[in-house]
């Protein structure tokens, strides 16, 4: 079986290699055959060292295929279902789940730590317990989640990761106003996410903030009422908000120097939005004054927020009555051989998603 494998963690190649297998296959796991996978930005962050993750790996958590076969004890799949794979699956009975908060159950991540491929020099993990840039991976059944027949594998690989979070962010976590003024800093395929997801709630001004080119022309094309550089952000809150800053701030790169930007540029007693994923060691500061004077909300999006699920189902809703535009976020397409390309082209900007197909 093929698969893109990165050896240790540093590296930023990954070798295509043919002799993989899919490991861990009984009781209550699936096996599916991937069809599509995007890529994305946690990717690049585990293949660096951002993000925790044990090598050798596969990287990839975006994706989408049929089921081959399925487990004792699975229900509700089947072979030839097709599906998309969740990376963070509920397991329904931790209390975050009892909660409602299902986007912080830890029971998908416990399986990072457990191999599900091999070599004949020994176990490699898949990033986030999945591992999507395969031709086929071993996951629980909670992972498979069913499709419509209408949604191409690419459009649903998608959902899977980048557009669930980012609608998330603006629909579940910021709980955007209808005539408010929103900035999204950092525009890639989760900042076009999250323009889209303000776009549908209604959002008068949104401003997307990025140094590529590019990805400003991008963004209004999704939504951006305006597209500045990170030099010319500061004039763009005069201009729009008289120097107040703007209700929403959304910052979606994962790091500590633009979460501070995003909350200077928030305004007092508006929202400040994490959405990137960045590394344990960069610590983010506010002064315990302005903590409590500009009582503005500094509210985390993991995942989108909300049950993913449900999030799932509403991008799909949002994209089939026009709402939202999936097919236009994918600007590269590549087979696995390429995927190095692909790594370049999204450390320079030049995508916004690339979609692998298998």
């Amino acid at each position: 079986m093929r698969a893109a494998v990165l050896h240790e963690i540093g590296q930023d190649k990954l070798e295509v290699l043919d002799d993989v297998e899919a490991v861990g296959y009984g009781p209550g796991k699936v096996r599916l055959r991937i069809r599509a996978t995007g890529l994305c930005h946690s990717d690049v962050s585990a293949m660096s060292g951002v993000l925790p993750q044990p090598a050798p790996f596969i990287p990839g958590h975006e994706g989408a295929g049929e089921v081959m076969d399925v487990g004792d004890g699975v229900t509700g799949l089947s072979a030839g279902d097709r599906v998309l794979v969740c990376w963070l699956p509920a397991c329904g009975a931790c209390p975050s789940c009892k909660r409602g908060q299902t986007q912080l159950c830890l029971a998908g991540f416990m399986n990072a730590g457990t191999p599900n491929f091999k070599r004949p020099g020994g176990d490699v993990f898949g990033f986030a317990g999945t591992g999507t840039f395969t031709e086929e991976v071993v996951v629980g059944a909670g992972c498979a989640v069913p499709i419509p027949d209408d949604v191409p594998f690419e459009i649903a690989a998608l959902i899977g990761c980048g557009v669930t979070t980012g609608l998330g962010a603006a629909i579940n976590t910021a709980k955007v106003e209808a005539g408010s003024s929103v900035a999204v800093i950092g525009c890639g395929g989760v900042g076009i996410s999250t323009i889209q997801g303000a776009r549908v709630q209604g959002a008068a001004q949104i401003i997307a903030v990025d140094p590529v080119a590019s990805r400003r022309e991008a963004a209004l094309r999704f939504g951006a009422t305006e597209a500045v550089s990170p030099d010319e952000f500061a004039d763009a809150k005069q201009r729009i908000t008289a120097g107040e800053g703007f209700d929403y701030v959304f910052e979606v790169v994962g790091k500590s120097v633009t979460a501070r930007t995003a909350y200077e540029n928030t305004r007092r007693g508006g929202t400040l939005c994490i959405v990137g994923a960045g590394a344990m060691d960069d610590n983010f500061q506010v002064n315990m004054f302005e903590l409590f004077f500009d009582e503005k909300r500094i509210l985390p999006s993991m995942y989108g927020g909300g049950d993913v699920l449900r999030s799932y189902e509403r991008a799909i809703a949002l994209w089939r009555a026009g709402r939202i535009d999936l097919e236009s976020m994918i600007t590269h397409r590549v087979r696995l051989d390429g995927i190095n390309d692909a790594l370049d082209q999204m450390r320079t900007g030049e995508s916004l998603r690339t979609c692998i197909e298998l």
